[in-house]
């Protein structure tokens, strides 16, 4: 089927109209939707509102779900403006960053650390604890290997570390923020 003169005029005046791609397919016959809607993306054709609705029931702005802050409080995240390069083109973009306030370690009086037996990977048993000790990727990567409760992989020491109550968390993430 090819697209003569009086098809394209018989097509721009039916989507005048307001006909579907579907009806006008129908009424022009030897044609499918597709192309109609094909054709009329290559006319240049001005589009329609989409079906579902009128402007006067657009879709509600979407409503701030993050709890208001109090104003003394600074805002965490900050703007800050970055050159990307693109092509043979720069192009100036705003991104926004996410600030972390850093928080001071203060540990716990009478905290008194267990001295570790360094044990390896084949060396534990069901009765020592198996809180790894540091970097798996150095030689001197070792495992705790105190011993342990009957129902429990760690010690008493790194059972407080590993299984903290929920009241000390949240009392930890009042305070951060």
């Amino acid at each position: 089927m090819n697209w003569t003169d009086e098809r394209v005029e018989k097509l721009k005046k039916l989507w005048a109209e307001g006909l579907s791609a579907s009806q006008i397919a129908a009424q022009l016959g030897g044609v499918s939707r597709n192309a109609v809607i094909g054709k009329v993306h290559r006319l240049s054709l001005p589009g329609r509102a989409k079906a579902g609705g009128t402007a006067a029931t657009a879709r509600t702005p979407k409503r701030n779900t993050s709890a208001p802050r109090a104003p003394n409080y600074a805002s965490r995240i900050t703007t800050r403006t970055v050159t990307r390069q693109q092509g043979a083109t720069m192009l100036k973009e705003e991104i926004e960053i996410e600030t972390v306030e850093e928080m001071e370690y203060v540990p716990k009086g009478n905290v008194v650390v267990p001295i570790s037996r360094r044990l390896g990977l084949t060396e534990l048993t069901e009765r020592t604890c198996k809180w790894p000790v540091g970097d798996p990727l150095k030689d001197d990567f070792h495992f705790c290997g105190c011993e342990s409760p009957d129902n429990s992989p760690y010690c008493g020491y790194h059972q407080k570390l590993a299984y903290q109550p929920i009241n000390e968390r949240r009392r930890a993430a009042a305070r951060a923020g």
